[in-house]
């Protein structure tokens, strides 16, 4: 599986069935239904407002043809039948724009409303008002809503100076439908938000997951990098010396080449081991992958001496009163490699008659590890090309001594004498 895709787990899976079973039937058709009449309203928008518009219009026509608009018109009534109709269509039609212009169609409502209330017609359809207020409580700001609602309050409000028989009633009808619409769509309002919210979060969490993923790939990629550098880059350079070593002594010594080539393919086997080692771990299609631990500081006397095979004296001295066994492995690992390092890059870049020394000085506190050499050169880098990789070998050395609160520190030694590499380590559950 791709590491962009998502997927479920299936103890998710089983939850998500299980909450799905629990539903009752009845609910679980409602739900579907209304999914689906979103998701129709979604794709074709038009067609569900005309069919909103074309029920209310019908509605409304049907009220002026069957008089039942004369139940809720006052004695006095003056408006023609013919205005009634048109009063109807205009509260109806107009809702066909209630979505993408609802304050539009509230302006055109109150001119409408303003006849109808002062002809005493009072047609029903005039409550239709209410839906294109509804549409600008959902997507408008409070100041939008306010203005509606003197829009459609003010023109029944004014029928007091027309009518006096039952204005009251009719006052208290109007406010009472704006209030429970208002606070309807308040709610639907906050619900929608609310969801829209979460989406939002769980978009945000999803990134965040991915990027943590990268950034973990990234990681374990630069740890990769670093280990397979300190492998290769120590094992050739002392498969190089004994090559150098060996095409010398066989003109003068043929028992020392037969040692030296030996020595090629006992380090070339190691080299080729823990390579094997390191990628089977990293192969999906080998669970039984050899998973062997990584060097400690007990296998620190077979590196010396393959170094000294190679060519390069080196001295290890053991200072204090700690062991290994006072360093975690992790620890371990890193003064190893960091020892490996430092004596690979004066066995590439030394010249000169050269030796090196590994200091180990334990204390209560820290583990502090020198290691020198006699090698003269300017920059220890003789080609420019090489410098990249140096850079990266020393790179890598801060970042093992980071990754447990130590500190490194490489340069020349005083008067050009050499080069030194100097480690300070805090020893497991202390700090700096």
């Amino acid at each position: 599986m791709r590491s962009d895709q998502v997927s479920t787990p299936p103890r998710d899976l089983d939850r998500v069935r299980d909450t799905e079973s629990t539903v009752p039937p009845l609910t679980r058709i409602i739900r579907d239904a209304l999914d689906r009449l979103r998701a129709f309203d979604r794709r074709r928008p038009r067609v569900w407002d005309a069919a909103v518009t074309g029920f209310w219009a019908v509605a409304a026509v049907l009220d002026y043809t069957s008089g039942g608009w004369r139940h809720t018109a006052h004695e006095d009534v003056t408006a023609p039948e013919f205005v009634v109709l048109l009063m109807s269509l205009g509260f109806s039609l107009p809702l066909l724009w209630r979505r993408t212009h609802p304050l539009a169609v509230v302006l055109l409502m109150t001119p409408i409303s303003l006849v109808n209330v002062w002809t005493g017609a009072v047609v029903q359809a005039s409550l239709l008002q209410l839906v294109p207020v509804f549409q600008i409580v959902l997507r408008s700001s409070f100041r939008t809503v306010g203005a509606a609602a003197l829009l459609f309050v003010a023109p029944i409000l004014s029928g007091g100076f027309r009518i006096s028989s039952g204005w009251g009633q009719e006052v208290v009808s109007y406010v009472w439908g704006l209030v429970f619409v208002v606070l309807l769509g308040i709610a639907v309002r906050t619900r929608r938000e609310y969801t829209e919210a979460l989406v939002e979060r769980a978009h945000r969490l999803e990134h965040e997951r991915d990027q943590q993923a990268r950034l973990a790939a990234a990681a374990e990629r630069t740890r990769i990098a670093r280990e397979m550098h300190d492998i290769i880059g120590h094992n050739l350079s002392v498969i190089t010396g004994l090559a150098d070593g060996g095409a010398y002594a066989a003109r003068k010594n043929p028992e020392r080449a037969g040692q030296a080539l030996d020595a090629i393919g006992t380090t070339s086997r190691q080299a080729l081991s823990e390579l094997r080692r390191l990628l089977g771990v990293l192969r999906d299609d080998h669970p039984d992958a050899e998973r062997a631990p990584q060097p400690t500081l007990d296998e620190l006397t077979p590196l010396i001496e393959r170094v000294r095979r190679a060519g390069l004296p080196v001295d290890l001295e053991l200072n204090g009163e700690g062991t290994a066994r006072t360093l975690t492995p992790g620890r371990q690992l890193t003064v190893y490699r960091v020892i490996q390092e430092a004596l690979t890059n004066t066995l590439k870049h030394a010249t000169g008659p050269t030796s090196a020394t590994v200091t180990l000085t334990y204390s209560p506190t820290h583990l502090d590890a020198r290691i020198t050499d006699t090698g003269t050169g300017a920059a220890r880098t003789a080609e420019p090309e090489e410098a990249p990789l140096a850079a990266q070998g020393i790179m890598g050395m801060r970042e093992r001594a980071a990754l447990y609160d130590g500190t490194l520190a490489a340069g020349p030694m005083p008067e050009d004498t050499g080069w030194q590499v100097q480690l300070r380590l805090p020893l497991e559950d202390t700090h700096q």
